[in-house]
């Protein structure tokens, strides 16, 4: 398919933000502890968006109840669990094996979107997603990983398939606005990581130069990527996006041969390899048969296509992007498609 679908280029966009921030934190470490930085970023995010939403007049966002449903179990796995279970697995564990570990996010969220969402999936997509997978477990081996004792690592494998959870879950609301949707994960994952922090006592707030240069990082590498993450969930599913996503350590690697004078090594040449074969599958996936699409009523922003075939009580020009309430009714017909919101039929 085209790179032209929207979808894709915010999938990749989320993944060089959040890929950037890591080489950007290790500049912040000197004067900020790890775990302290993880809460300053998510806050940041947050609260980022929260202005971004006030300054522009965003409207407010009502989610039907089926919806607040999925959101609540995002914001929970993702916001919580996840990160409590992290900090368990960090605290006993060797940073290598965890580097490692924290790879089974995309993992799990491409397994949990096939084998329990149902979301399609075909060879070339299997295999561009082991691809990618298998080029950050490259840039992630430090040559002599140690895992240490196996509770830690069930944690933190604990903490990555709650992290797949909350990633399937959103895709579920993520017709709904990106930005508010961000900015509400932000702020509560912000909020148990900083507490987290403050009972075991790891840190005290750093000095007001480093705090705002952390919120601002959390902004961009995590509350505008998230914001881009939920726009491509709503065009590409979940196990593609995760898929684009899982590309943001080679962009990490890329900037910290830049900015912190890293060298470049074969394992990481080897990981580009892979990673752009597997996004090259993905690019090249050309999705197209007959499907049914039964009745569905939903509200999110759309322009007339040939998904959008409906009335209006108000005037409404060609190819403008509105939103309201409004029915989709039976068809069936023949495109190349993603597994969107408007195409979750079966396959055989």
């Amino acid at each position: 398919m085209a790179f032209s679908q929207q979808g894709i280029p915010a999938a990749l966009g989320a993944a060089v933000l959040f890929g950037a921030s890591t080489p950007l934190a290790k500049l912040l470490l000197d004067g900020i502890s790890p775990w302290m930085l993880a809460g300053l970023l998510y806050l940041g995010s947050g609260l980022g968006l929260l202005l971004y939403r006030w300054f522009s007049h965003a409207p407010s966002v009502r989610l039907s109840r089926h919806e607040t449903l999925w959101f609540g179990g995002a914001v929970l796995s993702g916001g919580v669990i996840a990160p409590v279970l992290l900090m368990v697995g960090l605290v006993n564990m060797p940073a290598s094996g965890a580097s490692l570990l924290l790879n089974a996010e995309g993992v799990f969220t491409a397994l949990l979107a096939w084998f329990v969402f149902r979301e399609n999936v075909d060879r070339r997509i299997a295999l561009g997603m082991f691809a990618i997978v298998a080029g950050a477990l490259l840039l992630s081996w430090s040559g002599e990983a140690r895992i240490g004792t196996v509770w830690p690592a069930l944690a933190i494998l604990g903490a990555c398939f709650a992290w797949g959870v909350d990633n399937n879950l959103t895709r579920k609301v993520s017709l709904n606005d990106a930005t508010w949707i961000a900015s509400v994960k932000g702020l509560v994952a912000g909020i148990v990581n900083l507490a987290l922090v403050w009972v075991l006592g790891a840190a005290s707030l750093p000095a007001l130069p480093l705090l705002g240069a952390a919120l601002l990082l959390g902004f961009l590498a995590y509350g505008v990527s998230l914001t881009l993450f939920v726009v491509s969930l709503r065009h590409l599913g979940t196990a593609r996006t995760g898929a684009y996503f899982s590309v943001a350590p080679f962009f990490g690697a890329m900037l910290s041969i830049v900015l912190l004078g890293e060298p470049v090594t074969v394992p990481l040449l080897a990981a580009g390899l892979l990673m752009a074969a597997g996004v090259w599958l993905h690019l090249t996936e050309n999705h197209a048969h007959e499907h049914p699409h039964g009745a569905l009523e939903h509200e999110h922003e759309h322009t007339h296509d040939e998904h959008h075939q409906h009335g209006h009580d108000f005037p409404v020009a060609v190819g403008i992007k509105h939103r309201h309430w409004h029915r989709h009714e039976p068809m069936v017909h023949t495109h190349a498609h993603f597994p969107d919101a408007h195409h979750q039929h079966g396959h055989e």
